[in-house]
């Protein structure tokens, strides 16, 4: 299931004695790494050996054409799904699949929960589980334009109103990253760029996203920066500047340079 626990990112580790062991880590220790991740189905490879790492506070674009293995990245970041091989660390500690909801929440893409229920009485549910007011409720609706379906069904949803339902669970969740498969898709060019700014204002509050976008035009205008997968392997991450200065293309946009690298 997609809804991760109650913790608000404090990951409590504890040492052969059962006493709480919190090791400091370096201030430029990435907030998460993700090392030498590998998934198979069958004799299908998913993910080969992928690693990168993800920044406190940034947007990180996971950024791929479909199939390129971006679902499977993020269900097995999350512990939905076994990896093969590999391990995601947190502050430089390794966490076990079943600790990572502690520190994560996943908005996965084509997945309509509770939808025999309104959708505020989802919104309430999902507030009243995270001890969220309903303020807080308020303003996600407003942020990303719920109020006209508030008494409709969730599986009456259209895509695009589905989309922001799943986006406003994401923002009632306290967890610090917050992992989103395609919350784009289904949107229009305006609705695109309105929750640009609604994701761009968690990252100001102190959030972290890391988003999985196929559209790389939206991509260049919400993102830090970007890790480029295709076929499952990791082609290249950086800043925009970054992934130019490694193609020597100093002008090009994210499209071309993801054709370069991949």
């Amino acid at each position: 299931m997609i809804f991760h626990g109650r913790e608000t990112g404090k990951l409590r580790l504890v040492g052969a004695t059962g006493e709480p062991v919190a090791p400091p880590a370096p201030d430029d220790a990435p907030l998460l790494q993700v090392a030498s991740l590998s998934k198979r189905f069958g004799e299908q490879v998913a993910l080969d050996d992928v690693s990168f790492a993800v920044r406190e506070g940034e947007v990180l674009g996971l950024i791929g054409p479909n199939g390129a293995g971006k679902t499977t990245l993020l269900e097995a970041m999350a512990g939905l799904i076994p990896a093969d091989a590999g391990e995601v660390s947190w502050r430089n500690t390794t966490v076990a699949p079943a600790r990572r909801r502690e520190v994560m929440f996943y908005v996965p893409d084509g997945i309509r929960p509770y939808g025999d229920q309104h959708v505020a009485r989802v919104l309430s549910f999902m507030a009243g589980v995270y001890g969220r007011t309903q303020d807080d409720t308020a303003s996600a609706v407003a942020r990303v334009g719920l109020h006209p379906v508030l008494a409709q069904r969730v599986a009456a949803l259209s895509k695009g109103f589905h989309r922001r339902l799943m986006l406003a669970l994401g923002m009632l969740a306290p967890h610090p990253l917050l992992l989103m498969d395609e919350p784009f898709d289904g949107l229009d060019l305006k609705q695109t760029r309105a929750m640009m700014t609604v994701l761009r204002g968690e990252a100001a509050r102190g959030r972290t996203l890391l988003l999985s976008i196929h559209q790389l035009t939206g991509a260049e205008r919400i993102c830090d920066r970007f890790v480029l997968i295709s076929a499952g392997k990791v082609r290249g991450a950086g800043t925009l500047g970054e992934l130019r200065a490694r193609v020597g293309a100093p002008e090009a946009g994210l499209e071309e340079v993801f054709l370069a690298l991949a």
